[in-house]
């Protein structure tokens, strides 16, 4: 079972997990019009990864719109059925660290979910990570000169993050778009909150010059990331257009950032990583 007004893209592998896709955000009309909504994006990135992934993974991805200020809905946590697996939250434009009321009523929902859902996995991308951590206790808010994270940027990576990467040799860092203001001040701290036991162990997996949590990871529950995997050169120059338009990035901040569109980034390599935390395959990493 999943909301009414959930979409899906069906699977037919023999051994799949079945991601709900939150929708925080539309793309950009272009993209929309060549690609779908994020969650189509996101379900075409997973499918790819893990058709590619040795061995193969399955996954299968609903959808589901909740801007209620734009005709979506948040959802209940008694839709959320049990053949769902894990729980994805999307990117926005829209302020984690606000008090706008679907926002409010997301943070209750994935409260709702992480007490009575103990078998579901959450991930999230940028406002997704973000609107996660504030659940679980962090603080969010602006870079407090103004300063944006945009896009090709490099992740510095600890021992937990190159595990769960699966990263060769001596190799420690990725790297991903960005396209974010806020951020994450310190990641979730055990025990500040009833959501977290005190001995639960929660790991930040990489830090970029601008931004000290890139990502957060807690065993069987939680793998986050600030850097966006599903972007790529097309997606980020719209972006950055969209955000010049509206007033909120200079121009000649998005000209560089667009200069460094095209470069090659490790999205696919997250997507992996996420779906082995959904299937398990990563249990060991504490």
């Amino acid at each position: 079972m999943a909301p009414p007004e959930a979409r899906a893209l069906l699977s037919s592998h023999p051994d799949k997990v079945r991601m709900l896709v939150l929708e925080t955000d539309d793309p950009h009309p272009e993209t929309q019009k060549e690609k779908g909504s994020f969650g189509d994006v996101l379900g075409s990135l997973f499918k790819q990864a893990g058709d590619e992934h040795q061995p193969q993974l399955g996954i299968e991805t609903l959808m589901h719109y909740v801007i209620e200020d734009k005709g979506g809905r948040v959802p209940k946590v008694e839709e959320i059925g049990d053949e769902i697996h894990a729980i994805m939250i999307t990117g926005s434009v829209y302020d984690a660290h606000g008090d706008t009321e679907w926002v409010k009523k997301l943070m209750k929902f994935i409260r709702d979910v992480w007490i009575h859902r103990p078998d579901i996995r959450f991930t999230g991308i940028c406002f997704g990570h973000q609107i996660l951590c504030r659940t679980l206790g962090s603080e969010i808010r602006p870079d407090p000169e103004g300063k944006w994270e945009i896009s090709h940027t490099p992740v510095h990576l600890n021992d937990v993050g190159r595990a769960l990467f699966n990263l060769p040799g001596d190799e420690k860092k990725i790297h991903l778009h960005q396209m974010h203001l806020d951020y994450v001040v310190s990641a979730p701290s055990p025990g500040s909150t009833s959501l977290l036991k005190q001995d639960t162990n929660v790991h930040v997996w990489g830090t970029s010059e601008h931004t000290g949590v890139q990502g957060v990871y807690i065993q069987k529950r939680l793998f986050t990331t600030q850097g966006h995997l599903e972007l790529d050169e097309k997606m980020v120059k719209r972006q950055l257009e969209s955000r010049v338009e509206s007033g909120s990035l200079a121009k000649d901040r998005a000209n560089e950032a667009t200069e460094r569109a095209h470069w090659m980034h490790d999205g696919l390599l997250v997507a992996k990583a996420v779906l082995r935390f959904f299937h398990g395959d990563d249990d060991k990493v504490r």
